[in-house]
Formats: structure tokens, sequence, C-alpha cells
């Protein structure tokens, strides 16, 4: 038998990742080989993300070696997923979702976001961060910081920033903890779509059986109710990772529960609103919770949104 090819960015996190992926197809009795590529989010790390486009900056690559065949499946942050795929691609599996929150990581002790007479500078490269900052806790101060985590975390200690804000998923599983000062609220800092699962990507050519394979040995599926829900909610937004929408859906007895919203870049308004659903109609549930934002001012905040990006 041929070991399963998987795809991977070559930051320590995107290895951890394919990984894990690697570790439950191996449960299942199959080799695996790891494929190192790199994106060009990899490449350009001196241009926020906005600038550069979003869709696709890193996935691009790793969709190209899939379609030659060179790899049989990509492993992927499921938040930095574009939220439509080019022809022929499809996620065909959601790991089991890690804690979904942000949080602040710094090798200070003394941070304190809450008080507005104490300064911060906080590091990240998340249009949602920055946007729910300035609506929450205008008095703090971002600066632009990009790259794979350790790099972050070395910039932080030189001075670029006092701390990090950042996935709490990424920050465990690279086994930072102890630098965690504060979990932020899912009620103010609700999370990107997707935040805190593995996904796994694969090109139309894939053998059918294989793939019925890999899903049975991946797949965790509330997870993929919840995920299933938040991405086709992002679809009909439009969202890349330039646009500051959020959502969480939660899985229960058949039933999933979606918060949502969007966020001007000045932080000025809000719109959230709250949906529920059968989990197996989770693509609709979506969509309604979408156009519930959409109607209540989210279609005048994107618009003013994309005129502001590409001045």
């Amino acid at each position: 038998m041929q070991p399963i090819r998987i795809g991977t960015r070559g930051s320590k996190l995107a290895l951890f990742q394919a990984h894990h992926i690697a570790d439950l197809l191996q449960l299942q009795g199959f080799q695996t080989e790891i494929v190192v590529i790199t994106t060009k989010g990899d490449k350009i790390l001196d241009v926020s993300i906005s600038k550069i486009g979003s869709k696709g900056v890193f996935t691009e690559e790793l969709e190209e070696q899939l379609a030659s065949g060179d790899v049989d499946i990509a492993v992927h942050s499921a938040k930095d997923m574009p939220s439509s795929l080019p022809d022929g691609f499809e996620l065909i599996s959601y790991t089991k979702r890690e804690k979904v929150n942000d949080v602040i990581l710094s090798h200070r002790e003394d941070i304190d976001y809450k008080n507005p007479r104490k300064p911060l500078l906080l590091g990240t490269s998340s249009t949602r961060r920055v946007a729910t900052l300035k609506h929450y806790y205008p008095h703090v101060k971002t600066v632009e910081v990009r790259g794979n985590l350790q790099t972050r975390i070395k910039k932080m200690e030189e001075g670029t920033c006092d701390a990090l804000l950042l996935a709490y998923a990424g920050a465990h599983r690279m086994g930072y903890d102890e630098l965690i000062r504060h979990e932020l609220s899912l009620d103010e800092f609700t999370p990107a779509v997707g935040q805190g699962s593995i996904a796994v990507e694969a090109f139309e050519t894939l053998d059918p059986a294989l793939k019925k394979q890999i899903v049975a040995a991946t797949h965790h599926t509330e997870t993929g109710y919840r995920l299933r829900a938040e991405r086709s909610y992002l679809k009909i937004l439009e969202g890349g990772c330039s646009i500051p929408v959020f959502c969480l859906a939660h899985y229960r007895a058949g039933q999933v529960d979606m918060s949502g919203g969007i966020i001007s870049l000045d932080g000025k308004e809000r719109i959230q609103h709250e949906v529920s659903g059968p989990a197996d109609e989770a693509e609709m549930v979506g969509k309604s919770l979408a156009e519930k934002v959409i109607q209540s001012g989210g279609d005048r905040i994107l618009k003013e949104i994309r005129q502001q990006l590409n001045n």
C-alpha cells in the first residue's frame, strides 16, 4: 500500500497539525508521508494579509500539489480556509475542535487589558481582533505582527509589543500555556469561523474508497455540523481573512445554535444575531444567520470595509 501523502505548510504549528492527522490515519493502519509546501502567506511577512489579498494566501500552493497528485490530502487550520474553494476541491473532514477562545499571551505577568490607565500594545494580524478591541477596549493599541508563533513570540520579547492576541488552540498545541495571561470572553471576542479545528482538504481525483477511509479516520461529526454551519455563514458574507466577521456554532442533541455578526474596521458598529436549527440542515442555519446580519446593516458595513481596504 502506498503511503498517504499529506501536504502541509512548514511552521511548527502546521507540522503539529499534519502529524496529528498522520497519527489518526496510522491508528487505522495507514502509512503516511509528510510533504512540506511553502505558501505565499509564509513568504510575504512584511505586508498585512489584507494587502496581499486574503483568498488562498495560505492554501493556493497546497492546492496546486493536490491537483497535480503530488499529495493526496492537505492539512490546514480550518480558520485559514477561504469561504469558497476552487472547483474540484473539498474539505472532507474536520478534527475534534479545540477550545475556541482568543487569548492574550505574554512573557510579562502584569498584562491588564481592561485598565484604561495602563498603556498596552498588543500584536496581532487579525482585522477581527483589532476591530473588536476598538469596540470594547479602545484604549488598547495594536501593532501588526505576522509570522509563525515562534517568530511572533521572539518579536514580542524583543519589544515589538507587550503581548500577543491569538487563538488558544495554537498557543496550547505549541505548549505555551504558561504564557497565557488572559482567556477572552466568547461574548466579546467571538472567534473566526472554524477556529480550533484542523481541516483536511482533497481534490476530486482522490480515490473514493480512500477518501471514505480518510474521513472515517479523521472526521469528528459534531465539529462537522458546527463548521458546516459557520462556513455557510462565511460564504454568504464572502468573508476572508481581511473582513472582520465572527461566528460560533454549538451542537446539542441534533441542533445547531449559532451566534455571529460583523464589526466595522473602526470598531464603532457591531452587529450580532443568533439562530438555531436542525444539525442536518447546518448550511441552511448558517445561511439564515448571514441573511439576518446582512438585513440589519451588515451589507452596508461590508461595503464600507471593502472600500476602505481598496484605498
